[in-house]
Formats: C-alpha cells, sequence, structure tokens
C-alpha cells in the first residue's frame, strides 16, 4: 500500500474535506486529491506538516518506519468508528 490511503484515512480521522486539507496545507484540492490517490508524493516537509494538521504523528513515524499500510488503516478505521 503506498502512502495515498493513510493519507485519506488521515485526513478524514482529522473530519477534513479534502478542500479543508488544502487550505491548511497552502496547496490545491488537486494536490491532495493527487497524493491520495497516489500520483503525486508529498515532500518531506509536507508530509511532515500533514502529520501535524491530522495530529498524527505517531501513524507518520509508524508509515516512515515500514509499517504496513493495510494496518495503518484499519487501526484508522477502529478510531474513526469507535
Amino acid at each position: 500500500m503506498e502512502f495515498g490511503g493513510v493519507f485519506r484515512a488521515l485526513r478524514q480521522k482529522a473530519g477534513l474535506t479534502q478542500e479543508e486539507m488544502a487550505v491548511k496545507l497552502n496547496m490545491n484540492q488537486s494536490d491532495i486529491s493527487k497524493f491520495e490517490n497516489d500520483t503525486k508524493t508529498p515532500d518531506l516537509p509536507t508530509f511532515l506538516r500533514i502529520a501535524q494538521v491530522t495530529q498524527a504523528q505517531e501513524v507518520v513515524v509508524a508509515f516512515l518506519y515500514g509499517m504496513d499500510g493495510l494496518s495503518i488503516i484499519q487501526q484508522l478505521t477502529q478510531l474513526i468508528g469507535g
């Protein structure tokens, strides 16, 4: 799994639309869509800003350390639903 699915789950967990996330990251909504669809990869400063905006630094660290993206999304889904 690529970053896109994890990013989408983080954004949703934070309760943000693509447009709201774009404003917080000072980007276009199309950039957010491209990240979520794995057609564009965020640079490191953007990646770190995503962690701050979504208040999910631990997820980003887990992803950087190679934790399976599917496991991350399953955990996020449990948090969103519960």
